[in-house]
């Protein structure tokens, strides 16, 4: 099935609120603050953040080799303190050199994270993510 990447597999909400609140746990709110801010469940948040934290290392893996594809010999990501800052940096950079090899306007960074992944960003299975090279 494909899915449109402004969406993830199993996921109600869309990618962008998703995304927001992963930006917001990465700068250390927790998840009350997060659920309360945009109106949702804490559960829900909770399933997010908890997902997003367990595959952090091979999120932050997976968007630092796409973006060396994208733009090769772009540098090190330094570390910003928690896996999950490190996971939504290397997002974020990949995003960055996606705008730079695509164009300006190749979609958000979240979409980028929903379709670099297939859909599969905060996933349950040891499934790896699609590799677009």
């Amino acid at each position: 099935m494909l899915l449109p990447v402004v969406v993830l597999a199993r996921r109600r909400d869309v990618v962008e609120l998703i995304g927001e609140a992963l930006v917001a746990h990465a700068r250390g709110c927790g998840q009350r603050t997060i659920a309360a801010g945009l109106d949702l469940p804490r559960s829900t948040v909770r399933g997010w953040l908890g997902r997003f934290g367990a595959r952090s290392a091979t999120i932050r893996e997976h968007f630092t080799r796409l973006a060396g594809w994208l733009e090769p010999g772009f540098g090190p990501i330094g570390p910003r303190g928690s896996p999950v800052a490190d996971a939504v940096e290397a997002i974020g950079v990949a995003a960055a050199a996606a705008a730079r090899r695509l164009g300006p306007n190749p979609g958000s960074a979240w979409e980028l994270a929903a379709g670099a992944t297939g859909g599969r960003l905060l996933c349950n299975t040891p499934t790896p993510f699609p590799t677009p090279w």
